[in-house]
This record gives C-alpha cells, sequence and structure tokens, in this order.
C-alpha cells in the first residue's frame, strides 16, 4: 500500500494520465512517471515496483533499461469502440482468424499485451515481435513468423533461447486477453520457425522440446482454427524430433507434462504423442524407461475422465506390449495391463502368471510391469493365503532370473517390505516358509547393489562427463544429447551412438560448440568416447571378436526362442567359407534348434535356400513305413524331393563312397544300424552339394573308424562350411577352425578348436575330463535281491543264444554266452551293425531267442536307456516330464516295461492258455484265469492260481515248471515283473515333489520338470528323463545303449561319476572309448555274430578329475573277479536260490557221535600218506 493509505482501506488507483506524466529519459533506468510517479494499466493494475528483480523470467535475467518505443507503447492513450471500428488500421478486406467477430479485440488485445511485452529484454528481435504483435491478419502473422525465422537463422539457432522467443509465445498463447488470431498466429509461428530453421539440423531441435506443452495446452481453446493450428504445430514439431531422442527426452518431458493440472483434452493430444514414440523409438530404449512410464500410465488410465482414461489405457496397453518379445509373459500382458488398470483384476492375474513357468532372463521392464501388481497382491487384506502362496512364489522365480542385479535395483524397496511382513505375519507356515526363502534372494541381491558403485547403468551426470568440455558452453544442448549418450550406451548401442555422434558433430576451420577444426579431431574425439564406453561395459570390438578373414557369407543378427522359452537373444550369427565351428554349450541351450531353425529358414536375415544351400544331418528313428521296409536305399533316397531327378549310379556311387557296398545298399532301412543311419545321412548332403552342412551329433553310432572317415572328409572339402554339434571332444579338435560358445544368451565366437578355447576360459575344462562340478547326477541305491549275499554272483545269464531278425540272411548272433552280476561293469564293443544293441535287447527280453535260454532273477528290477531314447517320449510330448512319470507308473507296474515284445501275448499263445490243466488236487482239470501270488518251494517258487468260474478259496498253489511246461511263460513273466517292481516302489511316493526332487538328482532342472512339455525338451534333457524313469523303481541293473549320445559334456561327466558311485550292476553300449575306459573293467567284444568276453587289468582313472575309482569299480580290480560267463551246473540258475539253513541244536547222544566221527577221521589222516589234507570238521551227518 502507498505511504499514508488507511488501515483497513484500500485506496482507489486512478487511470494514467499521459497529460501528468513526468518527463522521460530514454535509456535511464529506474525512473518514475505518471500520477505520483506509478503507472497503471487498462485493468486498473499497479505492478510491483521492484519488477526488475522479481517480474517474468528474471530468475534468469536482469531487467534491461527500457527504450523510449516500449515507453510509448507502454502508454499510448486508450481508444473507445467507435475510434477502434472506425480506424483506418482496419482492412475488411484482409484474412480474417475464425471467431474474430470485431477488430476491437484485437486491437484491445494489443494493448492489454503491452505489459507483458515490457518484460521481454530487448533484442534484435524485438522489431520483428512487436511487428508479429501488431499483426491484423493471417496474412501479416505469415510474413511476420518468416521474418522473425530468418533472423533466428541468420544469427544460429541457439538464438531462440537467447531472445526468448518461448517467453514471447507463452504470452501469446496463456494471456487471457489474447486474441484468437494472436493465439493461432503463435502456432505458425513454430510451424514456419521449425520448417525453415531446425529440419536436418541436429541436435537444436533441443531447443523445441519445451514448446511441446505450450502446444498442447491450446487443445483447450474454444477457437475451433486455434485447435487445429495447435495440432499440426504438434504433428510438424514431432516429424523435426528423430527417433534416436524422442524415447530419451520427448518422452520425459510429456511423462511430466501429465502428472502436471493440465485439463483432460491437451493429455490425451500427449498419449498420443506417446503412442507415435513407442511405434517409432527403439524397443530397447523404451524398456529402459518402463520403470519411469508405467506408475504414471497406470494412473492415467483409472482417470475419472473417461475419454482421458480410455485413451490412457490404449497407451498402456501399447507400451506393455513392447515386452511382447519376452515368451514368459506374451500370454499374460493383457491380464497384467488389466491388472495395473483395475485392482480388483489383481487376483485373476496372479493365478495367470502362476501357471507360467519363467525361464527368460528378467530385465527391469519386466519388474515394471510385476513389481506393483505383486506388491498389492501382498498388500490387499482380500488376498487368501493361497494367493499369498502364489505371489510369493512368482517373487522368488522372477528375482532367481535376474541375471544383472542392476535390473532389480529400483525394485527392491518396494518388494523387500512386502516379503519380510509376510516370512513374519503370514498365518500359514508354509506361507512363511516360502517367503523366508524369497527374502533370501532379495537381501542378496539388495546387498550386491549396495557393494557396487556402478551398478550397470549409465547416469546423465556421468553422461555429461563422457561427452568432455565440448558441450559445456551450451547447458541445453548438453543436457539433450547427454540424454541420448546414457540412453544408447545403457543398451549397449554404442555403434549407432557413434553414427549419431558422426551426425552431430561439423568440422569447420574456426572451431566453436559442435564444430572440431579438421576431421582427424572429430573421429579421435568421437572414437575416445566410444572406447571409453566399452571399457565400462566390458563391450569387446567387433573387430575383435569377427577377426576371420575370408568370404563371409552369413552375417545377421537374430533371436531364437523354442518351446516358450528364449534360447538366443539379439545375438550375431557370423559365418566364414570353408570355416568348421564347433558349436558348444550346456543342454537346452539351443544348439539343435539353432541348426534345425537355419535349416527351415526361421533365422532373421540368413539367405535362402537359392542362395546358399544348407543341408541338416541328424540321427532319425526311421518310421515303419512301407518305404522304410521295402524299398532298397537306392530307391528310397529316389523317392525323396532333393534327389527325384538324379540317376540311380550317381546315388549308388554316392553310397559306395561312403562304405555302402552293393548287399548293403539292397538292404531295407529299417535293417541299419545307428551307425549306418547316420552314414547314409551323410551321403545325402554329400549328393546335395550343400554349402553349409549342420552337423547334429555326427558322431553318434559311429563307431571309431567311421568317425576317423568323417573327420577326413571335412578337412579334405575345405570348400563346404560346418556348423557342428558334438559330445566328443576329440573329434571337435581335429576337424574345427572356430568354437561357438553359448554364453548367456549370446553366441561367442572365439578361434581355434577345443583345446584353444580351454585356455581362453579354463572354465570349459569339462570338455576334457569327467567332472560332474557344473552339474550333478546321483542314482538310489539298488535294494536288496533274495538269497543274493555276494556282489559277484550272477543274476542275469545267457546261454547258447542265436537270433535272427526276420527276412535277414543269416543270424544277428550264434552261441552267445554271458552273464552280468552286481558288480559287472561291462562296455559292450564292436563295429556297427555288428550286433551290440540285439545283445542288450535279449539281455532285458525285449527280444526272444530264436535258440538257447535268457535267465534272470526272478526279483531283478533292470532299468534300461535304449539306443534311440527317445523313444521312450515320443508319445508323450504333450506331458511334462513329472506327469510323464506318474503315467508310467501309475499302477505301481512300469508300463514301458509292459509294452516290450517279451511280454506281449500272441494270439497262438492265447489259444494255448485257454485249455484246461490238471494240478493233482482232485478237482479236474480247468481253466487258469489269473496268478495273485508267489512264495519260495524248495529251490524254485510255486505260484497261487485263480481258477476261471471257481471262487478264489479254491485257488490252488502251482510250481514254476509245471506252468512253465503248459507254456503259461509269459504269464508267470508278468507276474515276476509285477513283484519286482512292486518291491522297488515300495518305498516310492508317486506324488509331484517326491518327483521333483527325482528329477534333480538325475541333473534335470525341477522347474522344467514340472511344467515344460517334453516337447519342448532338447535331446539332452529328454535323455535325463529317460534316465529318471529307469531309476524310479530302484534297478538292480542299469543297461544303457549308447548313453553319451545328445549328452553335452557337463552331464556326461555327472552320468560317468553316478555310474561310478552306484552300487548296482551297469552294462553299456558306446563307441566313446574315453567314457567306458574309465568305468568298465570288462568288455564283450561282440563281431560276427560272436562275443568275446575281455578283462582289462585296470580302468583309466586320470579320465575323471578327481582321480577315483569309484568302490564298485575298485571292489572288481581288487578281487580280480568278474561275473564272466561259466558252464551252468544244475544249480548255477540265477533262479535256484540257496538259502542258508539254520544249525539244528544237537542232542547230546549226537555230540558224542560227532566227537567219536572227528577221532576216527583224525587218526585215519595220522596213517595216510604225507602230504594228505587235513579234513575239516563238520556238524553234518553226511560228513
Amino acid at each position: 500500500m502507498a505511504a499514508g493509505q488507511g488501515q483497513g482501506q484500500k485506496k482507489k488507483f486512478e487511470k494514467f494520465d499521459p497529460n501528468g506524466a513526468q518527463s522521460f529519459t530514454p535509456g535511464q533506468p529506474q525512473q518514475q512517471y505518471g500520477v505520483n510517479g506509478g503507472y497503471y494499466n487498462n485493468n486498473g493494475y499497479r505492478p510491483n515496483n521492484n519488477q526488475g528483480n522479481s517480474g517474468f523470467n528474471n530468475s534468469f535475467h536482469q531487467k534491461k533499461p527500457m527504450s523510449y518505443q516500449q515507453f510509448q507503447t507502454a502508454n499510448q492513450p486508450r481508444k473507445n469502440h467507435t475510434d477502434s471500428v472506425n480506424s483506418s488500421d482496419f482492412d475488411s478486406s484482409s484474412e480474417q482468424s475464425s471467431r474474430l467477430t470485431t477488430p476491437t479485440q484485437s486491437t484491445t488485445s494489443l494493448t492489454a499485451l503491452n505489459h507483458s511485452m515490457q518484460k521481454l529484454h530487448v533484442s534484435p528481435l524485438s522489431e520483428c515481435l512487436e511487428n508479429f504483435k501488431n499483426s491484423k491478419n493471417l496474412a501479416d502473422i505469415r510474413k511476420n513468423s518468416g521474418d522473425i525465422s530468418d533472423k533466428i537463422v541468420e544469427h544460429g539457432l541457439p538464438s531462440i533461447d537467447e531472445w526468448e522467443l518461448y517467453d514471447f509465445i507463452k504470452l501469446l498463447t496463456t494471456s487471457k486477453s489474447s486474441s484468437a488470431l494472436l493465439k493461432e498466429g503463435a502456432m505458425i509461428l513454430l510451424q514456419t520457425l521449425v520448417s525453415s530453421a531446425f529440419i536436418d539440423k541436429q541436435p537444436y531441435e533441443a531447443y523445441l522440446i519445451k514448446f511441446f506443452p505450450l502446444c498442447l495446452n491450446q487443445f483447450m481453446a474454444k477457437e475451433i482454427n486455434v485447435v487445429k493450428a495447435a495440432q499440426k504445430t504438434v504433428d510438424v514439431l514431432y516429424t523435426c524430433i528423430p527417433s534416436v531422442s524422442s524415447p530419451s527426452v520427448l518422452l520425459n518431458e510429456l511423462l511430466a507434462y501429465l502428472q502436471s493440472s493440465a485439463k483432460w483434452k491437451p493429455k490425451v493430444g500427449a498419449l498420443k504423442i506417446i503412442n507415435n514414440i513407442i511405434e517409432d523409438a527403439s524397443a530397447e530404449v523404451l524398456k529402459m524407461k518402463f520403470h519411469v512410464s508405467i506408475p504414471i500410465l497406470s494412473d492415467i488410465s483409472s482417470d475419472f475422465k473417461p475419454e482421458l482414461a480410455k485413451e490412457g489405457f490404449k497407451t498402456l496397453t501399447n507400451f506393455v506390449n513392447v515386452l511382447e518379445d519376452n515368451l514368459d509373459l506374451e500370454k499374460n500382458l493383457p491380464a497384467i495391463v488389466a491388472a495395473l488398470n483395475d485392482p480388483k483384476k489383481i487376483t485373476a492375474c496372479i493365478n495367470s502368471l502362476a501357471s507360467t513357468t519363467f525361464v527368460t532372463e528378467v530385465t527391469e521392464a519386466t519388474l515394471a510391469i510385476l513389481a506393483p501388481t505383486l506388491n498389492k497382491s501382498m498388500n490387499m487384506a482380500s488376498s487368501s493365503q493361497d494367493q499369498l502362496r502364489l505371489t510369493i512364489t512368482i517373487v522368488e522365480n522372477l528375482t532367481r532370473l535376474v541375471k544383472n542385479y542392476k535390473e532389480i535395483e529400483n525394485y527392491l524397496p518396494i518388494l523387500l517390505p512386502s516379503v519380510k511382513k509376510i516370512a513374519q505375519n503370514a498365518t500359514l507356515p508354509e506361507i512363511r516358509e516360502l517367503a523366508s526363502k524369497s527374502l533370501k534372494v532379495l537381501e542378496t541381491a539388495d546387498e550386491y547393489t549396495k557393494k557396487h558403485e556402478f551398478n550397470g547403468v549409465l547416469s546423465l551426470e556421468e553422461a555429461k562427463k563422457y561427452l568432455g568440455e565440448q558441450f559445456k558452453s551450451n547447458s541445453i544442448i548438453q543436457n539433450y544429447v547427454a540424454n541420448i549418450v546414457a540412453d544408447l550406451s545403457n543398451v549397449h548401442k554404442l555403434e549407432e551412438l557413434k553414427h549419431y555422434l558422426e551426425a552431430i558433430l561439423n568440422v569447420k576451420s574456426d572451431a566453436k560448440l559442435l564444430e572440431f577444426a579438421t576431421e582427424e579431431e572429430k573421429e579421435k574425439y568421437i572414437a575416445t568416447m566410444i572406447h571409453s564406453l566399452k571399457e565400462l561395459f566390458h563391450i569387446e570390438d567387433e573387430e575383435d571378436i569377427y577377426e576371420d578373414e575370408g568370404e563371409e557369407i552369413v552375417n545377421t543378427i537374430f533371436s531364437l526362442a523354442y518351446g516358450g522359452r528364449m534360447l538366443l537373444n539379439k545375438t550375431r550369427l557370423r559365418l566364414v567359407k570353408g570355416h568348421r565351428y564347433g558349436l558348444c554349450g550346456r543342454n537346452g541351450a539351443g544348439k539343435s534348434t539353432l541348426m534345425r531353425a537355419i535349416d527351415n529358414g526361421q533365422v532373421d536375415g540368413f539367405p535362402s535356400k537359392d542362395q546358399l544351400k544348407t543341408c541338416f544331418v541328424e540321427h532319425k528313428v526311421p518310421t515303419e513305413d512301407e518305404k522304410s521296409t521295402k524299398l532298397d536305399l537306392v530307391s528310397l533316397i529316389q523317392t525323396e524331393e532333393d534327389f527325384t531327378n538324379l540317376p540311380r549310379e550317381e546315388i549308388a556311387k554316392a553310397l559306395e563312397d561312403v562304405g555302402f557296398d552293393e548287399t548293403r545298399r539292397s538292404q531295407a532301412l529299417n535293417s541299419l544300424s545307428g551307425g549306418w543311419r547316420m552314414k547314409l545321412a551323410l551321403a545325402k548332403a554329400m549328393l546335395m552339394k550343400a554349402d553349409i552342412l549342420l552337423l547334429d551329433e555326427p558322431t553318434n553310432h559311429l563307431d571309431v573308424a567311421n568317425v576317423a572317415w568323417l573327420a577326413d572328409y571335412l578337412l579334405e572339402h575345405s570348400e563346404i562350411t560346418s556348423l557342428i554339434v558334438s559330445h566328443d571332444s576329440g573329434f571337435l579338435d581335429k576337424v574345427c577352425t572356430n568354437i561357438i560358445h553359448y554364453e548367456s544368451k549370446k553366441l561367442v565366437y572365439y578361434k581355434g578348436n577345443l583345446s584353444a578355447l580351454v585356455k581362453i576360459k579354463p572354465e570349459t575344462k569339462s570338455y576334457y575330463t569327467l567332472t560332474d562340478s557344473n552339474a550333478k547326477m546321483a542314482f538310489p541305491r539298488c535294494g536288496l535281491l533274495q538269497g543274493i549275499k555276494s556282489r559277484t554272483k550272477a543274476i542275469a545269464k545267457m546261454v547258447d543264444v542265436t537270433f535272427t531278425y526276420p527276412g535277414a540272411p543269416k543270424p544277428s548272433l550264434s552261441d552267445v554266452s554271458c552273464s552280468l552280476s552286481l558288480s559287472s561293469r561291462v562296455a559292450v564293443l564292436g563295429p556297427n551293425g555288428a550286433g551290440k544293441s540285439t545283445l542288450i535287447k535279449l539281455l532285458t527280453a525285449e527280444l526272444v531267442p530264436d535258440k538257447g535260454t535268457v535267465e534272470k532273477h526272478p526279483n531283478l528290477r533292470i532299468g534300461y536307456i535304449a539306443q534311440h531314447a527317445l523313444q521312450h517320449v515320443e508319445q508323450h510330448k504333450e506331458k511334462t516330464a513329472n506327469q510323464y512319470l506318474q503315467w508310467r507308473y501309475k499302477f505301481g507296474d512300469d508300463r514301458e516295461v509292459l509294452l516290450k515284445e517279451s511280454r506281449k501275448i500272441s494270439d497262438e499263445e492265447k489259444e494255448i492258455m485257454k485249455k484246461e490243466i490238471e494240478v493233482d488236487d482232485g478237482r479236474g482239470p480247468r481253466q487258469i484265469e489269473a496268478i495273485v501270488g508267489r512264495q519260495k518251494f524248495k529251490k524254485s517258487f510255486q505260484y497261487e492260481v485263480k481258477w476261471k468260474f471257481w471262487l478264489p478259496r479254491y485257488n490252488s498253489w502251482v510250481p514254476k515248471e509245471v506252468l512253465l511246461e503248459h507254456g503259461f511263460n509269459k504269464l508267470v513273466q508278468k507276474f515276476d515283473d509285477h513283484e519286482a517292481s512292486r518291491e522297488g516302489l515300495g518305498y516310492r511316493q508317486l506324488i509331484p515333489s517326491v518327483i521333483r526332487q527325482h528329477f534333480e538328482d538325475v541333473g534335470l532342472d525341477g522347474e522344467i520338470a514340472d511344467h515344460t512339455p517334453m516337447g519342448s525338451l532338447s535331446g539332452g534333457q529328454l535323455v535325463k528323463v529317460v534316465i529318471a524313469g529307469a531309476m524310479w523303481n530302484n534297478p538292480h541293473l542299469l543297461v544303457l545303449d549308447e548313453p553319451t549320445n545328445y549328452l553335452d559334456r557337463d552331464s556326461l561327466g555327472a552320468l560317468a561319476i553316478a555310474i561310478r558311485d552306484w552300487n548296482g550292476g551297469v552294462v553299456m553300449i558306446s563307441h566313446n572309448n574315453e567314457f567306458t575306459g574309465a568305468l568298465c573293467p570288462e568288455q564283450w567284444i561282440v563281431e560276427n555274430g560272436k562275443m568275446v568276453t575281455k578283462t582289462i587289468a585296470s580302468i583309466d582313472e586320470d579320465r575323471f578329475e578327481d582321480g577315483k575309482h569309484g568302490e564298485v569299480a575298485n571292489k572288481v580290480m581288487a578281487s580280480g573277479e568278474a561275473a564272466s560267463y561259466q558252464k551252468p551246473d544244475d544249480d548255477d540258475s540265477p533262479a535256484n536260490i540257496k538259502v542258508k539253513k539254520r544249525k539244528k541244536k544237537l542232542t547230546r547222544n549226537e555230540k558224542k557221535a560227532r566227537d567219536e566221527r572227528r577221532r576216527l577221521r583224525h587218526i585215519e589222516w595220522l596213517s595216510s600218506p604225507k602230504g594228505t589234507p587235513k579234513p575239516q570238521d563238520t556238524d553234518d551227518e553226511d560228513e
């Protein structure tokens, strides 16, 4: 208040009288003018006398002296309405803005803006701005807009900020007295400025970012032309912002605008711009913005204004769908968005997530959309105990899949308190235990983030340091470019960053901001920055990784997923002509899947088969169709599409080159052994004349000679590029020129063979030694066998067995005899097609011999893993491993055993078993319905028989020999299998939790066993499923036909140590000398239908990393005993169980008689010739 004004009484302000104004001297500050040295505008507003220090925008600039023109403008006399209408300044024919009813509004607006304009600094642009403010129509607006743009271009784009153009446009658009013409003109000015001055002028578009909110605010204007002009201006501004900066800078501006108090229509406009950013920008950079964007968009999607909420939900959905490449979340994204939008749908979302197996690496973006929902689920009063259990389990699973703890850093403060609260206060002990486990995982992540200063994310301030002195003189450009540098560095797009820097930096003789004197200085600046960032993020130069010289035939970046799992994520595949690449990685990493994807044309950027021929060589089990059973090999190949036009002679020559003589070429496919089928696949590859050979386990089923032949073939044909997956380290060492190693869902390249890789990465030494350091496998101890006291006593044997396949010209095996014990460690060796697998199938009763006998202990349980192990599970691809094991042992018996040929009852045998038999019990001949019991009888067994049409009380005990004599062999065998299985499963609970632990014991991840269908598992993982199935009923004897096929080195070492330490018998077929030589002191050599037994003096303990033999092998070698075959006597059958008799207590007379016998025997020995052995005393009456 002015001095002298009474308390509580307001002084009436007088209007400005120009005649009473004091004289004004231009250029002199702090002059007083008007009544009492003050001045008033048309609204009677008296400004603050301290306006020079606190007026608009004076936080940045000191008020400059007022010019005489400014003084005249500020003090021009007010015109009445009549004067305004009749003014010659008004041109009725000029172009009018919409809704501009009279020129009075424009003229009045100019007068009302005078005071606000005084706050702008005097600049070279002042005259242009004054002319713009006085524009009478759109033609003037456009002319003056052009003048302003020309002035800014002439003096440099940074002048847009120095001359306060933003403040001028803000005054035009926000002043209540500003006319519609000027508001529309402000938009036209921006359009003109962008079109003439900012196109292709990176990075000066940084000055335009702050204009977006001004334009969006005009969406609430009453004049439709202003709204249209604002929309067009927003579109023009957006086209000027490059896609590399829109998510880094513009998105942040729009998110801040959404949090402001702006009206709903402008916010809808902002959301539409964000939708455009989502469509145009890099997905990797957008994922870095999830932690900021998702909470804001979630709030907008539930706004009270329906139109805004609808657009917000649409934007939120689009933003979340950036994660659609995450196969774990792909199907759950709609439920996640619904839960973010509506808390009532959180329960449905949790149930949906609980049924998902999380296997993909969890990133910050994943946590950004899940953490809010999980946190609300843990804190809602309506959450049930079951929902809490599911939520805690999801939190733990997600946290375990966080590979880089920088990703979870922003969400630990959200999740930790909630999980801790449940661990302490949950009602059920089970939930408290689950929460405690999850809490430990979260606390581990929290400790890690606190210890490490650099968490893998480059901040804005750190990015400014990497920009150096070059940008410090302009803070707007510095912040703008630093944001881009930080975001591109954090997603490791350094090549893109390099191109961006090259685009924005210039070379001029007078070096200024963003300018260098020479090209060399510019290149040095960029190279130094990129090198420093690579060191910070530990990124290797591509030149170092792909240093191979030669003709490049493939170079592409791609991702690969299979069966709901991400295998490779945005990695590079680069192949050079003539090189042989070994693909190495753990089971399930995706080696075979990559080859199959290449062969099927599913790898992005891989040349088509017209440009580059590929041939996928894998081992397949032939189908039982007419072609594979009747056609000879040449005719069979001719039926395939790729070889239809080839002459028979050329096909026959190719087969002959790989070892097929005329006799073998005349055979049908299903009569070939596994090794010969692999050679047939290689012959097809030769016929195709492929540029790239994709070899998936080519040495599987090949004997030593054929492996050597394959290696020589690859070395000779140096024009062929090969991708090889093999677990044979010797083979890879011999043929590979490069190794491609799977590391964290990336392909990493190493020059040289496998041994060269081990020198660089010592942890890969498991490719050379058998170790379980990287994978663990343990077998359940086998149970006891009734009557078997010695580990070397035969429990299964064959005597003079001969077998011939139907249609074969000669027997596969002739007069073969062998036996096995609990201590057996037998390797069955021989060339391909010699009959090794046939021998095993006869021993396990999968085949029935033509001649001879196969005997085994009645309670003996055999775990069998066939050569084509996947046959066991190929009919159950839709089941998980856990479900498969439940199906297999559901009724107590092993259903796989019941499917064997030896267990199937033929029609003839059914007729035989229908006949009535007499068992001398006085009830006459009767028909057997079933065998229901078994007990020991003398040196064999007798079986309880249920008779057809007779009540159970009339059951009879029939000796085994009688049943076999009448042809009931398979009925007896079936009951023996049932009893053996029942004994083995006596302590087993067929429930998911126990089954899961069993799979984990044999090296298969429990999550995969529980949730992943077997159709999505790799070959190595399926082998583990088969091993687990075979070991479930605690077998006494494990039979392995080519166990090393499909297993990676880690799993192979784990299997070797598990076999070494197991207490049951093992017999295996394998061409892997490293594997058999480390485990098997006994060898059965099969060749030309005959079998020879050989016992080696010692096994190669150096092949184990720990240098141990194992308990069983040590005992065998120490005793020199083996269950090798000997001619049987009457009591040597495994079925003839000797039971030790209890000693009978002697009477007094019996003791006297015994002593007398001993005395006479001793006298007889004394009178015998010298050297006669002294007889032993015995209690037996007969001796």
